[in-house]
């Protein structure tokens, strides 16, 4: 009965660093082969990264591309690696256009290429803008089994690729990836790949890639399931990770080649030569995080890999002492080192003492570095200069602190971080050159009932490893204020964000219309006042910066309406 040991390589690619990216297959390879595997899959696009948006109708990358995957066979070879199958995804360009490819690197030499299919052309994806469909299918026979592969969207459409393979008489399918994170996306991918693998008629093993690229984070996930669609391995989220599955196929089916329904498939023939090996135990199966830890998960993933793939190596933020700043600064914390933080209080003459007592407990409680700087004389110069009053006066307080952070950067080589949410997102509750000011935006797809839910949670989970609670609980339990004026809280302008988050979700995640939104219970004056604050709200969400996407629309990224639009709801 023929044998076949499978890697399955959940790494952390950066887009554009094709050499970085090729010692990553080489290291994991390595570590592939270590373990007995006849084949290594890698995730979707690994050697130049995902998603390379524009760079894909650049001829000069396409080019250094395709040359580094024949330069990366040849070096598997040179380190003794070229026994093992590499499946690595690039981007191939020939005289039809750039395209979404995969290939089989083996002996030195690259075997198989496979280009993707269905294009996705919805949500974050545009794939339809750059690249041109693939039309045959590479079946690779590795020891003895033959192995059919889909990538990534060929997997979630119904027919094409995956049906072809079924027909074809395939032993296994592997299905590299680059599937973004978003919430309870985990519950959307098991049934999926049971069901595909049903179809196949064979088990499917999935590679997904893992880490933030801009505000999309990979979670990882991967999955191995028989043909019978039950669960065999699942790897862990957001961590890199290699999982190895055998499989033992009869070894006597009849194996179709040429042209089955929309496709050419083409057999290649590798080397049967591996001795077989004692089986290992069935690959781990690790269980999904919860959803807040999920989330926590994804948002300290996203900053991490934003801040040092773009090369800085600290960040600055204010420290208002409210539950934003908190949580920004303990995510912070989590994915660079509290060494790595700068938290700056700066309180002007409508500053509480608790925000600023909280702010210095914030920063003790996780050991980031915090300094005080008062705005105070700085806001009085406009506002006596400028004759400000009203509006304008509580803005250029915002303005002033969006400044001094800016300075600070600039001094010292800081990122900034923006602390806003995403309810005050959505209904424009911020101030352009002021809290908007930054560089990167941590809870930007965060509704501000899922930031106090965060918050809990990783209080308790420090409380669960006898750590002591990064947040303090008084930035959690009051009520949330801007301080720019005297007394001021957030409800003076907005309504309870419970109510609010329980409309945006329907409004901005489901798109329901103005009907829609009456007939689901909200109430008319507050769909009237919140569709109202949305839509004029746009010019201000262009301005603001990136930020970790976790739900299914994202403002920038899913969601982009014209800032000139005349159309209202209702």
């Amino acid at each position: 009965m023929p044998q076949l040991r499978i890697a399955l390589a959940q790494v952390n690619a950066t887009v554009g660093d094709l050499r970085g990216n090729a010692s990553l297959v080489v290291d994991w390879t390595r570590k592939a082969r270590e373990g007995g595997a006849h084949l290594v899959v890698f995730p979707e696009m690994v050697l130049t990264g995902y998603p390379v948006e524009d760079l894909a109708i650049r001829t000069s990358f396409a080019r250094a591309s395709a040359e580094k995957l024949e330069e990366l066979a040849r070096t598997l070879d040179d380190a003794g690696l070229g026994s093992v199958a590499a499946v690595v995804g690039y981007l191939e360009h020939d005289s039809v256009g750039p395209r979404n490819a995969a290939a089989v690197l083996h002996g030195g030499r690259v075997v198989a290429r496979q280009c993707k299919h269905h294009l996705p052309n919805y949500g974050v994806f545009d794939e339809r803008r750059y690249f041109k469909p693939g039309s045959s299918l590479d079946v690779v026979r590795v020891n003895g089994v033959e192995v059919g592969m889909v990538i990534c969207e060929d997997l979630w459409q119904d027919g094409g690729p995956i049906t072809a393979l079924g027909d074809a008489g395939v032993d296994v399918v592997v299905s590299p990836n680059a599937s973004p994170y978003e919430r309870n996306k985990d519950d959307l991918r098991l049934p999926l790949v049971a069901r595909r693998a049903a179809e196949a008629h064979a088990p499917l093993a999935y590679c997904n890639l893992v880490g933030g690229q801009d505000e999309l984070v990979f979670d990882g996930d991967s999955l191995v399931v028989s043909a019978e669609g039950r669960l065999v391995g699942r790897a862990p989220q957001f961590v890199e990770h290699l999982m190895f599955a055998d499989f033992d196929v009869p070894g006597d089916r009849d194996y179709e080649q040429g042209q089955i329904g929309d496709f050419y498939v083409r057999r290649v023939f590798l080397s049967d030569a591996a001795a077989p090996y004692e089986p290992l135990p069935a690959p781990r199966v690790f269980e999904p995080l919860s959803d807040e830890a999920e989330v926590w998960h994804a948002l300290v993933t996203g900053l991490r890999d934003y801040v040092h793939k773009n090369g800085f190596r600290s960040v600055v933020l204010g420290l208002s002492g409210g539950i934003d700043s908190a949580v920004v600064a303990s995510l912070a914390v989590d994915a660079l080192g509290a060494d790595a933080v700068y938290g700056v209080s700066m309180p002007s003459s409508y500053s509480s003492e608790h925000s600023r007592s909280d702010a210095s407990d914030m920063a003790a409680r996780t050991g980031l570095h915090f300094t005080t700087e008062p705005i105070g004389e700085m806001v009085s110069v406009y506002v006596s200069q400028l004759k400000l009053s009203g509006l304008a006066e509580e803005n250029i307080q915002a303005r002033c602190r969006g400044m001094l952070l800016m300075a600070l950067s600039n001094q010292d080589g800081h990122l900034v971080l923006a602390t806003g949410n995403k309810s005050e997102l959505a209904v424009g509750y911020s101030t352009i050159y002021g809290d908007a000011v930054g560089g990167y935006a941590p809870i930007k797809d965060v509704l501000k009932t899922l930031v106090w839910d965060l918050a809990r949670w990783r209080n308790a989970e420090a409380e669960k490893r006898g750590e002591t609670p990064p947040i303090p609980e008084n930035s959690i339990s009051k009520p949330p204020s801007a301080e720019l004026r005297p007394g001021q809280v957030d409800t003076d302008s907005l309504p309870d964000y419970e109510v609010l988050d329980a409309l945006l979700d329907d409004y901005v995640h489901d798109d329901k219309g103005y009907d829609a939104l009456i007939e689901a219970g909200h109430a008319p004056e507050l769909v009237d006042r919140v569709l109202r604050m949305v839509d004029k709200a746009e010019y201000k969400r262009r301005q603001y910066p990136p930020g970790t996407k976790i739900s299914n629309k994202a403002f920038g990224r899913d969601r982009r309406l014209p800032i000139t639009n005349g159309w209202r709801e209702g």
